[in-house]
């Protein structure tokens, strides 16, 4: 078996190393003419930390990232609404990671480098058209720099090529338009002192204003220094989606004023904005879910098959727990327990729309930061105790609720 990879992020890398782990053949294909660690932080759950382990790789990206302990919600005057441990802390056998996103593409591009071949791995090249065959399939590359066409044949191609997927956009060209929600997130990266225990990740507020910072680690922190990743979010309903650029650099003025007053006694958020040097801006967008990813050879993964909002740190973590499914699928195809690729890519789907696509729909109702929303719901002005507005009960049906339809309830995750 062939197996084609369209892009080279955390997804299509995850399941690179996955198909060779099960000796199956595969190539990846991706549109930038180099990989660079762009981004900001991201969270990598246990769900998907414990992949990584599977891969050998748990150790290495330990080594470049922060071990969370705890997660905690406030309200915007700074009070605490809920406060969890996570990872090592909360009893689950493997840890959650804050990493730099560039840092963690780059390491999985190393693996791939290092156990497939650095000939495996091809940047510059712009997905252009899929055709089915009796074989499998046969797709169309352009590289942009050359400005030739490239025809590979494979059994299978996986459009593992995020948010704008060609892939996907070959097989759904109208009616598939980014549904926005009204809000905008500014990110970036502060060099300043730790908060809390120095492995916490805070939320504050709630869905209209709200800010999210954890610590990761960063090789331009200067010495004495904790890089802080964080994310300010606004509602922002005249915004203009089809003017962004979905990188853009910003001044702190346009979003900064909602936060002035949140400074408490354990941490100064209008300092930790003022102390920034760049703001990226990005609109709170997702899709509606598709009936559908897989057509004959071909299927998506990660964003290029449900993209969600950022919410309960699950973007990444879904790209991987489909790259793994799917990998166990394929695996299926070669030992001769699934008569055919289409048949695989059909289970496969059976397996993960489901669960995504509750997780995008749960994610527009707020996902776990519902314990924010309902707090500002019922005691805008704050509370002497939240127990006196949110019965803990309801607190912590929240956070099982959506452990358990993401895959990281620690009674389900298992070391397979």
């Amino acid at each position: 078996m062939k197996v084609i990879i369209t892009g080279a992020g955390i997804g299509g890398l995850s399941l690179a190393l996955m198909l060779h782990a099960r000796g199956i053949e595969c190539e990846i294909y991706e549109s930038v003419p180099e990989l660079k660690p762009l981004g900001v932080g991201i969270n990598l759950l246990p769900h998907a930390a414990n992949e990584m382990d599977q891969l050998g790789l748990l150790e290495t990206l330990s080594n470049n990232a922060v071990a969370t302990s705890a997660l905690h919600y406030y309200n915007c005057h700074g009070q605490k609404i809920w406060q969890e441990p996570r990872g090592l802390a909360a009893g689950y056998p493997v840890p959650q990671l804050s990493i730099h996103r560039g840092k963690l593409q780059m390491l999985l591009a190393q693996a791939v480098i290092e156990r497939l071949g650095a000939d495996r791995l091809h940047t510059g090249m712009t997905f252009e058209s899929v055709q089915e065959n009796e074989d499998g399939v046969t797709a169309c590359f352009v590289n942009r720099e050359a400005n030739t066409r490239h025809t590979v044949k494979a059994d299978v191609l996986i459009g593992a090529d995020g948010i704008h997927s060609a892939v996907r956009k070959q097989f759904y060209p109208a009616n598939d338009d980014f549904q926005f929600s009204g809000r905008i997130l500014w990110r970036a990266v502060t060099y300043t002192t730790p908060f809390l225990d120095g492995k916490t990740m805070f939320m504050a507020g709630h869905p209209d204003v709200k800010f999210v910072a954890y610590p990761i680690l960063d090789d331009q922190t200067p010495a004495g220094k904790t890089a802080i990743n964080w994310i300010a979010e606004l509602t922002v309903p005249d915004y203009d989606l089809s003017k962004t650029d979905w990188n853009r650099g910003v001044d702190k003025s346009v979003f900064e004023g909602p936060f002035q007053s949140w400074k408490w006694d354990w941490i100064d958020i209008p300092a930790l904005i003022a102390g920034t040097h760049a703001v990226y801006e990005f609109p709170l967008v997702d899709k509606n879910p598709l009936p559908r990813w897989s057509f004959g050879h071909t299927t998506l993964i990660g964003d290029a098959a449900h993209p969600l909002y950022p919410i309960g740190s699950n973007g990444s973590a879904q790209a991987i727990l489909d790259a793994r499914c799917l990998a166990d699928h394929l695996q299926k195809v070669v030992s001769g327990k699934h008569r055919s690729v289409p048949a695989a890519l059909k289970e496969y789907e059976a397996d993960r729309v489901p669960p995504t696509t509750g997780l995008i729909l749960r994610n527009r109702l707020n996902g776990p930061e519902q314990v924010m929303q309902m707090a500002h719901e019922r005691a805008p002005e704050g509370f002497t105790h939240i127990h006196d507005v949110v019965s803990p009960n309801e607190l912590e049906e929240v956070s099982t609720r959506y452990k358990r339809i993401a895959g990281f309830d620690p009674k389900a995750l298992k070391r397979a």
